[in-house]
């Protein structure tokens, strides 16, 4: 093993044992460093410490300009998130005190296109929510995860690792372990709660085994319910609620936020609800909520009709 490996297997043990973050996110820093000690190697690199500012400079434009397995660019979100990884990497050594100076400290990530979210629309939820009809145990499972991803706005990797004991149906509300392993506490509207309840009472114990232990979600085996399994089941009710697009669970988030914001709750109220460290994370939602604004407007005031119409005939 290269000292630079060595080094990035340090960083993510401190990942995993002192930071706490998920198995996923580490993978992804993994990826991430694993490239970037290509590069490094390439150019006889061998320790972190070796590395300055034109180095990472000129990684990221190499990784800006290289082609992925599918013979595609790296799209910008992809190499900021590479230098996010890098940054943090280096940043950790410094700390450490294994260097004297920060080399991605003034790296300049490219700049990123504003991606807007694209919610469905609150007679779309409906249809959706009642799409999981019967009751059968799979459709109150599937009925109560719908209403815990829309009425409670949970991340899919927070839906699927929800315990029974999570879920307090006497306070209406749900107990969340989130990013970084924070947990918040949700409401959950009476919908969601009957939901949960029905299912608790008819669902889960029917799909139950030996190997369910605590989890709330289950699958037909009577394993936990997966992030591809609960993706799979929301595809199918939505095509069967009728929704020609495609619905993920966040979408089913982002709809969350976009409602509440357009039924008038206070960003802040909104951003502590999803779990975002910062407000700037949840303020993208309000420019969500400005569109649909205007579009009211100039489809409901009379001046504003005439006006699209003067506009029309000219």
């Amino acid at each position: 093993m290269s000292p630079l490996e060595e080094q990035v297997g340090r960083f993510l043990d401190h990942l995993g044992a002192e930071r706490g973050l998920a198995d996923n996110t580490i993978q992804a820093y993994r990826r991430d460093l694993v490239r970037y000690v290509r590069f490094l190697t390439a150019r006889k690199i061998r320790s972190a410490a070796a590395v300055d500012a034109n180095t990472i400079a000129d990684y990221v434009a190499d990784l800006s300009a290289a082609k992925t397995a599918a013979g595609t660019r790296y799209r910008a979100s992809s190499v900021a998130r590479a230098l996010a990884s890098i940054r943090s990497f280096h940043a950790f050594f410094l700390r450490e005190g294994e260097t004297i100076v920060d080399p991605a400290a003034a790296a300049v990530p490219p700049s990123l296109p504003r991606n807007l979210p694209h919610p469905i629309s609150v007679d779309e939820v409906d249809r959706l929510l009642a799409a999981p009809t019967g009751a059968d145990p799979v459709a109150t499972r599937d009925r109560a995860m719908l209403e815990l991803l829309y009425g409670a706005g949970l991340r899919i990797s927070e839906l699927v690792g929800l315990d029974v004991d999570d879920v307090d149906l006497e306070e209406a509300s749900v107990r969340v372990v989130g990013k970084g392993d924070k947990q918040r506490v949700v409401p959950l509207g009476s919908f969601g709660c009957r939901a949960v309840r029905e299912y608790l009472r008819i669902g889960r114990p029917a799909l139950a085994t030996s190997r369910s232990r605590s989890a709330l979600l289950l699958n037909q085996r009577g394993g936990r319910l997966t992030r591809h399994g609960s993706a799979s089941i929301l595809g199918h009710h939505a095509r069967r609620a009728g929704i020609k697009r495609r619905v993920t669970p966040h979408t089913l988030r982002h709809s969350f936020a976009t409602h509440l914001l357009e039924g008038g709750a206070d960003v802040r109220v909104v951003q502590e609800l999803l779990g975002h460290a910062s407000v700037a994370t949840t303020q993208i939602y309000t420019l969500v909520t400005e569109d649909h604004l205007r579009e009211v407007y100039f489809t409901s005031h009379p001046r504003a009709r005439a006006t699209r119409r003067r506009k029309a005939t000219r």
